[in-house]
């Protein structure tokens, strides 16, 4: 995605000049001269000094600033100045800066200064108040049954251990948003967003990292168990040749047997006992115990249907994979996985990936203000969203190379963050 170019807004320097270089540097020693590397590694593709400047301005205060990240609350923060408030507007919401190189920087870093094992693709629900945000619009959350007036939106991240680190974001739009030509003049949104599903962002973001050869490719670990296409985004992962372990519904139809081909569904095909192998896990439990977690495969690959009940044309092979909750508290959950010849833990292991993105969306919006945009604009979002994942990054690898962190926030629950049962649960089982 590229942002829409506006007419730069000239007056950002003034405000700037006023303040030393000393004046925005972070609380930690040394942290003025690693925010400033990390700055120039990932902000060098923009030529303008002045944007270079408030990006770095911006970055300290998403992560110095506590409470709630809005504009006004950040330009009050100390070492900045009062007239600071409107050049952090300008840059978030009227520069014409593109983030897509920023957002592959972010990318080819964490993949360089980690040892990343798989890509991963979250949801994050904003709450919204208005209507006129782009892309905001009333869904169902499926959680709570409740309609929720909202921005929906899809991370990507890249997952190393147990950390994810977010390298793109996409606004899933549709309705009004696709057909209203004023909505979408006033919310600055390109023409070519229109009429992209959550699955065709999925397909997109594995198209443009396959794309770029300075990027591992790895395995995608999706939680396709709310997906309207499957079918599409398994079909557009094989086109580029890209593995894939994916929780799906207990009802996602699948093709078996070797002569007779039929249709059936994977918790159907689970409930033939003589044609699955049984696993045992031992896992340590929160509270200290260890328990045995039975997890089932079948003992053959499976294929996906076509529109006409046969098997899709060039369609790849799956195993399958259940899990049954030892307690019997919650359904069981299913993964399709292309890695066959792998262990089945292993396959279980990358699934934990998407657990490991669930908490980073969740700490993003605590503590990095991606709930916090109060702009209209799409490009004003994209812009709030690279600086929020920036953020998140620097601080992570941070900690990780020995830097001091920034204590959190108090707790700060962001209400309707996180769509989905399902999602809600994994991420509370991880670890």
């Amino acid at each position: 995605m590229h942002p829409v170019g506006v007419r730069a807004v000239t007056g950002i320097e003034g405000a700037w000049r006023r303040m030393s270089s000393s004046e925005v540097r972070a609380g930690a020693p040394g942290d003025g001269a690693r925010m400033q590397r990390f700055m120039d590694e990932i902000f060098g593709v923009n030529q303008r000094s002045d944007q270079r400047r408030w990006a770095r301005a911006y970055l300290w205060a998403l992560i110095h600033v506590s409470g709630k990240k809005t504009l006004r609350r950040i330009a009050r923060a100390s070492p900045l100045p009062t007239a600071a408030a409107r050049g952090l507007h300008q840059f978030i919401n009227a520069s014409p800066w593109d983030w897509v190189p920023v957002r592959r920087r972010l990318a080819r870093l964490v993949a360089a200064r980690t040892t990343p094992h798989a890509w991963t693709v979250a949801e994050l629900v904003i709450p919204k108040r208005g209507e006129h945000s782009a892309g905001v619009h009333r869904r169902v959350d499926s959680a709570t049954g409740r309609s929720v007036n909202c921005q929906r939106a899809l991370g990507l991240f890249l997952t190393s251990g147990t950390h994810s680190y977010p390298v793109d974001w996409s606004l899933v739009l549709g309705g009004p948003w696709d057909s209203d030509r004023e909505r979408r003049r006033r919310a600055r949104i390109p023409g070519a967003e229109a009429g992209r599903t959550a699955a065709d962002h999925v397909v997109r973001y594995a198209t443009e990292i396959a794309e770029q050869p300075q990027l591992p490719r790895l395995p995608w670990v999706l939680d396709l168990t709310r997906c309207d296409d499957v079918a599409g985004v398994l079909a557009g992962l094989a086109r580029l040749r890209a593995d894939v372990v994916c929780e799906v519904s207990p009802d996602q139809q699948v093709v078996t047997g070797r002569h007779t081909r039929v249709v059936t569904t994977v918790s159907a095909l689970m409930e033939v006992r003589h044609g699955r192998q049984t696993h045992v896990l031992l896992r340590q439990t929160p509270d200290g115990p260890v328990r045995a977690v039975p997890v089932h495969t079948h003992a053959d690959t499976v294929g996906l249907p076509g529109p006409g009940g046969a098997d899709e044309a060039g369609s790849r092979p799956y195993r399958t994979l259940e899990r049954p909750d030892p307690e019997g508290r919650h359904p069981a959950r299913y993964w399709l996985t292309t890695l066959t010849d792998r262990r089945m833990e292993e396959n279980l292991r990358l699934a934990r990936s998407h657990a490991a993105a669930l908490s980073a969306v969740t700490t993003l919006g605590q503590r990095f203000g991606a709930l916090d945009f109060e702009g209209r604009s799409f490009p004003g979002w994209h812009h709030h969203m690279t600086m929020a994942s920036a953020a998140y990054i620097y601080q992570r690898l941070s900690t990780a190379r020995g830097g001091q962190a920034v204590p959190p926030d108090p707790p700060r629950a962001p209400a309707g963050a996180l769509a989905g049962a399902s999602n809600r649960r994994e991420a509370e089982e991880q670890g």
